[in-house]
C-alpha cells in the first residue's frame, strides 16, 4: 500500500508502533469518507490463547474508521471517537488483514462510521461501528 505524502494518519505514532499500512486515498475516497488500513499479523500480536488479541483488531478498526472520518473534515477541524463497538466473527493467527471503513452518515457535529476487517482470503474477521464528534480547533 502506498501512503500519502505527509499523511498524518500514516505517520501517527500508533500506526508506526502497531504497523498499520494506510492506503492512499483518492479525492473521491476523501469526499465519500472511505479508508483502507492493512495490518500483517503474527505471533507478536497474539493473546495467551495463540490468536490475535481482540484489542489489536479493535485498534485496527478504530484506525480505519478514524481515518475515514478525519479525511472528510475541513481544515481547522479535528475529531474524537465517542464510542466504538466491535463484533468478532472468527479468530485469526497470522494473515494480512484489511480494514475497510466507510462514513455512513455525517452531520454537523457527529458522524457514524462502519468497518469490516477481512483476511487475505476475503473471510470476515470482525465488524465494527463507531460514532465520531467533530471538534473545531
Amino acid at each position: 500500500m502506498t501512503q500519502e505524502p505527509f499523511d498524518r494518519f500514516s505517520s501517527a505514532p500508533i500506526s508506526q508502533l502497531i504497523g498499520f499500512q494506510v492506503a492512499q486515498a483518492t479525492q473521491e475516497d476523501k469526499e465519500s469518507g472511505l479508508a483502507v488500513v492493512a495490518l500483517e499479523v503474527d505471533e507478536r500480536l497474539h493473546n495467551p490463547m495463540g490468536r490475535v488479541h481482540g484489542g489489536v483488531l479493535a485498534a485496527l478498526a478504530d484506525a480505519a474508521m478514524g481515518i475515514a472520518f478525519g479525511r472528510m473534515l475541513d481544515s481547522g477541524q479535528d475529531f474524537s471517537t465517542v464510542d466504538l463497538q466491535i463484533q468478532y466473527m472468527r479468530p485469526v493467527t497470522s494473515r494480512l488483514l484489511r480494514a475497510t471503513a466507510k462514513v455512513k452518515q455525517r452531520g454537523l457535529r457527529m458522524g457514524f462510521v462502519e468497518c469490516e476487517i477481512r483476511d487475505n482470503r476475503d473471510r470476515l474477521i470482525a465488524c465494527s461501528t463507531c460514532t465520531c464528534t467533530t471538534i473545531d480547533m
